[in-house]
């Protein structure tokens, strides 16, 4: 870029941080395809674009309008009406009944689930792996059950 081209922007644009957001909003602007107001002479886009600022062929206003809607995230001002948002939210209920159960909610026991239930395995067998068992039934371990499980019966001698 040429030295003297910068110089003559601040003249019109005395803010740096603007001169070169607005700039590069206009060399985008030309890389679109936006029809040029200087003639290029072999220079690249930013350079027409600083140069189109410092002959003030573009309006400034124009390309701080163009820089903010390019940022803008939301392109409307209004907002929607709360009846259109719970209509909207009733489609959406509407259409994920057809997904299956939800989170948290209870299973629905169908004649299919049921008879597997009662017969164990589908070909009418024990099912494998898995047995019922009484938990009232069951003994709670006492502490000599546990050392022998884990092999400290207690019979040896402590370490010195």
């Amino acid at each position: 870029m040429a030295r003297v081209t910068v110089e003559d922007c601040v003249l019109k644009v005395p803010n740096r941080f603007d001169l070169v957001m607005m700039s590069a909003q206009r060399a985008r602007e030309v890389s679109a395809g936006a029809t040029l107001t200087l003639d290029r002479d072999n220079d690249k886009n930013p350079v027409v674009a600083l140069r189109e600022i410092a002959a003030e062929t573009v309006t400034l206003d124009g390309l701080k309008e163009s820089l903010i809607r390019g940022h803008q995230r939301h392109s409307s001002l209004e907002e929607e009406e709360p009846e259109e948002v719970i209509e909207l939210m009733a489609g959406e209920r509407e259409g994920a009944e057809g997904l299956g159960p939800t989170f948290g909610a209870e299973p629905e026991d169908t004649a299919e689930t049921a008879q597997a239930d009662d017969n164990g395995a589908d070909d009418g067998g024990e099912a494998e792996g898995f047995e019922d068992v009484d938990l009232e039934a069951m003994e709670e371990p006492d502490d000599g059950m546990l050392r022998d499980a884990i092999g400290d019966g207690g019979d040896e001698e402590p370490l010195s």
